[in-house]
């Protein structure tokens, strides 16, 4: 088979994966893995500051948590975030099933020793609040 032919195959091949992985794609819908956060799903939205010059340990020693909470099967959903324009002020966004599964994860080594931590580096501490998912999908 000539060089173009070839080519022109897998092209086309190609070509039709994607097609069928986008089709799979769009029938799933913009959304649709809210479809596993239960009815009254625990969240906590928490917020903590580093100290004047501290910032950069501080996101040094909390970056990792990203894969280790999103590890935790227990875990629905994690952001971390950082302020655009105040750095070193971290915004977390949790979702669990239950509190039950949010106090296990708060017990878990690795929290307990980012905990631990946060004296040195953080301005008061980490303010949570503890929220209730609302209006999630039902099935």
């Amino acid at each position: 088979m000539p060089f173009r032919a070839v080519w022109r195959s897998l092209a086309l091949t190609l070509l039709a994966y994607m097609m069928m992985v986008s089709e799979s794609q769009s029938n799933e819908g913009v959304g649709s893995g809210y479809g596993r956060i239960p009815d009254g799903a625990f969240s906590v939205v928490a917020e903590v500051r580093a100290k004047p010059g501290r910032e950069a340990e501080l996101r040094a020693v909390t970056l990792p948590l990203i894969q280790l909470v999103r590890g935790d099967p227990t875990n629905l959903v994690y952001f971390l975030q950082e302020d655009r324009f105040s750095s070193g002020h971290f915004i977390f966004y949790e979702v669990f099933a239950s509190e039950a599964d949010f106090e296990a994860h708060n017990a878990q080594p690795y929290v307990k020793a980012w905990f631990a931590k946060l004296p040195d580096l953080a301005l008061g501490g980490v303010q949570a609040m503890k929220m209730k998912i609302l209006g999630t999908p039902t099935p």
